[in-house]
């Protein structure tokens, strides 16, 4: 993936994000740089869910004792160019994301889905089909020595 057209998923509690539309306006500041370095962004897309929303086992409670937990959900923004430009960041860095909830004119949910995916890669394909040709190899040779016994 371009390292200028990186994103930020920004996790908001669901009490933060009434508010939020789709086009707000963001800004941000990465701990690498400081709070001296402002990036630019706008809500690309609001999360439909929670990670646990997903999980394969959700937790339940038996007991009845339900206790309330503030659930985060993933909010994408999309940053600047001129920004990333002058000062790149690196996957996986921690950021402050403050939005402009002014505007109330945005979209809940995209209004357009996404056809085809942005990015795309064979570099996992290729080392794959030797290692199955190997364990095919393995396979056929151990059970061929079994067999023979």
């Amino acid at each position: 993936m371009p390292l200028n057209e990186v994103w930020v998923d920004a996790n908001f509690k669901e009490s933060q994000m009434q508010d939020m539309r789709i086009g707000q306006k963001v800004e941000l500041n990465a701990d690498l740089y400081g709070d001296n370095v402002k990036y630019h962004g706008t809500i690309e897309s609001l999360g439909i869910g929670t990670g646990s929303a997903f999980s394969l086992l959700p937790a339940q409670n038996a007991s009845g004792n339900w206790i309330k937990i503030v659930q985060r959900l993933p909010v994408r923004i999309t940053l600047d160019p001129h920004d990333m430009q002058k000062h790149p960041l690196r996957v996986g860095l921690s950021m402050n994301a403050e939005v402009d909830i002014r505007n109330q004119g945005g979209h809940l949910l995209p209004q357009k889905t996404v056809e085809q995916p942005r990015f795309r890669t064979d570099v996992y394909e290729t080392p794959m089909e030797a290692a199955d040709k190997l364990v095919a190899k393995i396979l056929h040779d151990n059970t061929s020595a079994v067999a023979q016994r």
